[in-house]
């Protein structure tokens, strides 16, 4: 899992065997996900793909260091075992759930977290994340589609200005596991609200705790990483409108984005 801090730094090897001290520029932690900058231009890059479109059984393939650096850039070959994936994570006596993550048989060990997905065209898929210990040939990657706009407002403008809900918030399907009194068959669609951050713009347009999120302006929400993916292509300040269920009342909310 990716513990690093925004701007600190950290060291970049290259398959030329050049080092360079490289910067993270931006990180979640949620999605175990950081992007980090080196100062190197017209360096080969990988071709991303559509995380949206891959179908369980096709062809991938991770690539890491496993175990450690003497085993970098190993290769595991595989399939994509399941999609939309959720797992439950403890840490530090902390419960938490990352979704949405492309299971794949392809072998992950500590090590290949961060390193790509890549399905038979050598575009990357995901980013590859965790393992369940406890079982054989269950690795997981993070969909490329989630990280896709701030790749890209880096790309183009050098920045990524993150905006923010200010909540945090799972899928529909994890609902029964944090709160079994909620009935998840009022509506097809909508993530949970777990958490509402104190003094949020969420807050203070009255979203709470328990809330359910049908749509964000009119786009129907089944996952969170639609709203992630979502709301990363908007700017800190930017207006946007919330369809909420709240018990059995349906409401609208609009609010202006937070700077995260």
């Amino acid at each position: 899992m990716y513990h690093g801090q925004k701007y600190s730094t950290c060291y970049i090897t290259l398959n030329t065997g050049k080092n360079y001290e490289g910067s993270v520029v931006w990180s979640n932690t949620d999605i175990d996900m950081a992007i980090i900058k080196i100062n190197e231009k017209k360096l080969p890059y990988a071709t991303l793909g559509d995380s949206d479109n891959i179908q369980v059984g096709e062809n991938v393939y991770a690539i890491g260091n496993p175990i450690g650096y003497e085993f970098q850039r190993t290769v595991t070959s595989g399939i994509v075992s399941a999609l939309n994936r959720t797992i439950k994570l403890e840490e530090n006596g902390e419960e938490t759930y990352m979704e949405d993550l492309i299971q794949t048989d392809a072998t992950i060990n500590p090590g290949n977290s961060g390193g790509p997905l890549i399905n038979i065209k050598g575009e990357v898929v995901g980013i590859n994340t965790i393992k369940i210990t406890s079982a054989e040939s269950m690795g997981f990657a993070v969909p490329i589609n989630v990280v896709k706009p701030v790749i890209e407002s880096f790309s183009k403008t050098g920045k990524f200005s993150e905006a923010s809900l200010g909540i945090f918030a799972y899928d529909k399907n994890v609902i029964p596991y944090i709160n079994e009194n909620i009935n998840t068959t009022k509506t097809q669609s909508g993530i949970y609200v777990a958490n509402v951050i104190r003094n949020s713009t969420a807050e203070k347009a009255g979203i709470k705790d328990g809330d359910i999120i049908l749509s964000i302006d009119n786009k129907s929400l089944e996952r969170m990483c639609e709203l992630r993916g979502y709301i990363y292509t908007k700017q800190p300040n930017d207006e946007v409108i919330l369809k909420i269920l709240r018990g059995n009342r349906q409401m609208e909310i609009t609010l202006k984005l937070d700077r995260k």
